[in-house]
């Protein structure tokens, strides 16, 4: 019945709207103390709450790494080796 019931559940994007900070660390392979440390820093995304929770959405992270990778590339990079 379970496998009936997979079958017929309406695709689901593969890729969620909205990253907890975990799931955005797991993913870009940092360590909360460095997404810490670059939000503080003003280089992390964008971010938002949700009740008490924090999350950071789909675009934000496509934003940030974009950023990221334009920053890297002409040397601006203001992330410390860790």
């Amino acid at each position: 019945a379970a496998a009936v019931a997979e079958a017929y559940r309406p695709h689901v994007n593969a890729e969620p709207d909205a990253f907890t900070v975990s799931e955005f660390c797991e993913r870009h392979r940092i360590s909360r103390t460095i997404f810490y440390e670059i939000l503080k820093a003003g280089t992390g995304p964008t971010i938002f709450k949700c009740g008490a929770k924090t999350l950071i959405s789909r675009e934000a992270a496509a934003d940030w790494r974009r950023a990221r990778e334009a920053a890297s590339n002409h040397g601006r990079d203001t992330v410390a080796a860790a």
